[in-house]
C-alpha cells in the first residue's frame, strides 16, 4: 500500500464461466484439475480446422432471478456480464445500487463485439440469391423485415456496460474498453485509479466476451492462434509445455466490486482483498506478435511493482496470461525472469486457461478473482496437461496438480493482441 492514498478493496465477485458459472463452483473445479474444454456446439464448427472451445454450458440468466424474455435480444456476452454483476453486487450487498448517492457509483468493463445473427443474415443471403448473382435491393428489403433493431444495437461492445448501469442505478463513470485480451484487466485497473483519485466511492468492473462464432474462430485460424487437437479436446489447452500448438477460444465474464477501504468499513463490507498495484505499457511492436525480449511485458510487470509499493520478493504468485501459444508463453516466461532474476525461480506460476480455455476480454477479471481465491485458501491452481517440458519456459508452473502454498500477494498478467501489457497485483487485505 502507498502512504496518502485512498485505498481500495474488492467487496464482491461474480462469473459465469467455462468451468463454473459460481466463483465457488469455479475454484472447486480448479482445484481438481477439471477441464471446461469440449466440442463446439454454439455453432456448426465441423468444417473449421479447430472444432473445439470452451463454452458456457447448461446457464441461463434466469438462474440469476432475471426474466429471460427482456434479455432476448441480448448478446451472450451481455448475458453474461449481467449474471456476472448480479452475483458480485449480491456478494457486496450492493443488489440495488448504494443506498445514498448513485452519482458515485460507477461501471467500468473491458468487453468485445457481441455476437451477430449469422442464422438470419445467411438465410437473407440465400433467399437474395438468383443464380451467381446477390440482389443487392432485395436483400437490403429482408434486412429491414427481419431483422430486429435492437439485435442489431446490442452487437455494439459497449452495451453491457449500458445495461449495468441501467441494472444497478449506477449515474457515476461508465466505461468500456476495446484492448482484447487485456480488456477486463485494464478495466480493473482504470476503475481502480477512478476510486483512488476520488471520482467513485464504488466501481462495479470486469469483463465480458463470447467469440465462439464463425467469424471469431476463422480470424483466429487464419492467424493459426488455435489448437487443433480436436481429438482429445480437455488436453489441448496445454500452456508452457513443449507440444503446445495453440490456445483454446472460451468465453463468459467475470466482475468485481472495486470500493474505496472506508466507504466499505463505513456500511461493514466484507473485503475479499486490496487491489495493489496496477501496470499498463504497450510492446510498440508487431500487432500480432509480442516483443520477443519482453520489452512490454517486462516494464509492465515492473509499473504495478512500483504502483504497489512491492519488490521482487513480495510476490507470492503469478496467474500468468499463459495461453498456451509457442510465442507468448517464452515470452512471458522472459519477462518474468527479467523482472524477478534468481527470485523468479522460487515464485509459483500458472495458467488457469490450461481449464478453461482464453476468455479473451473476460480472461483478465477471471484470472484476478482466481488470485484472490488463491490469497483466501492458500492453495495455487495448477497447469494441467503440462507434460513436456519446454527449455525456453523453464519455471515452477504448478504441474497437472493444486499444491498449498502461503501467498500474501499476487500478480495477474494479461497480454492482448496489438501489444497491449496489463499487469494487476492483490493481496490480503491487511
Amino acid at each position: 500500500m502507498v502512504a496518502g492514498r485512498r485505498r481500495v478493496v474488492i467487496t464482491g465477485m461474480g462469473l459465469v464461466t467455462p468451468l463454473g458459472v459460481r466463483v465457488e463452483e469455479l475454484w472447486k473445479n480448479l482445484m481438481a484439475g477439471a477441464s471446461g474444454v469440449g466440442m463446439t456446439t454454439v455453432f456448426d464448427a465441423s468444417r473449421f480446422p479447430t472444432k473445439i472451445s470452451a463454452e458456457v454450458r447448461n446457464w441461463d440468466i434466469s438462474d440469476e432471478g432475471e426474466d429471460a424474455k427482456l434479455w432476448q435480444f441480448c448478446g451472450r456476452h451481455t448475458r453474461f456480464a449481467a449474471g456476472a454483476a448480479l452475483q458480485a453486487m449480491r456478494d457486496a450487498g450492493l443488489e440495488k445500487g448504494l443506498p445514498a448517492d448513485p452519482t458515485r457509483l460507477g461501471v467500468y468493463l473491458g468487453s468485445g463485439e457481441g455476437q451477430q445473427d449469422f442464422d438470419s443474415f445467411t438465410s437473407m443471403m440465400m433467399a437474395a440469391i438468383s443464380g451467381d448473382t446477390l440482389d443487392v435491393a432485395k436483400f437490403t428489403k429482408l434486412g429491414l423485415e427481419t431483422l430486429h433493431p435492437l439485435s442489431e444495437v446490442e452487437q455494439e461492445p459497449n452495451m453491457p456496460a449500458g445495461h449495468l448501469a441501467g441494472m444497478f442505478n449506477a449515474q457515476g463513470p461508465n466505461l468500456n474498453c476495446l484492448t482484447a485480451c487485456a480488456a477486463s484487466s485494464q478495466a480493473i485497473g482504470e476503475a481502480t485509479e477512478i476510486v483512488r483519485r476520488g471520482d467513485a466511492d464504488v466501481m462495479l468492473s470486469g469483463g465480458t466476451h463470447s467469440m465462439i462464432h464463425p467469424f471469431g474462430v476463422t480470424g483466429f485460424n487464419l492467424l493459426t492462434a488455435l489448437s487443433t487437437r480436436n481429438d482429445e479436446p480437455t488436453r489441448a489447452s496445454r500452456p508452457f509445455d513443449n507440444e503446445r500448438d495453440g490456445f483454446v477460444l472460451g468465453e463468459g465474464a467475470a466482475m468485481v466490486v472495486l470500493e474505496e477501504l472506508e466507504h466499505a468499513k463505513k456500511r461493514g463490507a466484507k473485503i475479499h482483498g486490496e487491489l495493489l498495484g496496477y501496470g499498463s505499457t504497450a510492446d510498440a511492436y508487431r500487432i500480432t506478435d509480442t516483443h520477443p525480449e519482453g520489452r512490454g511485458a517486462s516494464s509492465c510487470i515492473k509499473l504495478a511493482l512500483q504502483d504497489a509499493g512491492l519488490g521482487v520478493n513480495d510476490i507470492h504468485y503469478i496467474n500468468a496470461h499463459g495461453t498456451s501459444t509457442s510465442v507468448n508463453d517464452r515470452v512471458e516466461t522472459l519477462a518474468i525472469k527479467n523482472v524477478f532474476g534468481e527470485q523468479a525461480y522460487k515464485i509459483p506460476v500458472s495458467s488457469t486457461k490450461s481449464m478453461m480455455g482464453h476468455l479473451i476480454a473476460a480472461a483478465g477479471a477471471t484470472e484476478m478473482i482466481v488470485c484472490l481465491l488463491a490469497i483466501r485458501d492458500g492453495m495455487l491452481p495448477p497447469t494441467i496437461n503440462y507434460e513436456h517440458p519446454d527449455p525456453d519456459c523453464d519455471l515452477d508452473y504448478v504441474p497437472n496438480k493444486a499444491r498449498a502454498g502461503r501467498c500474501e500477494q499476487a500478480l495477474s498478467n494479461s497480454f492482448g493482441f496489438g501489444g497491449q501489457n496489463i499487469s494487476l497485483i492483490v493481496g490480503r487485505y491487511k
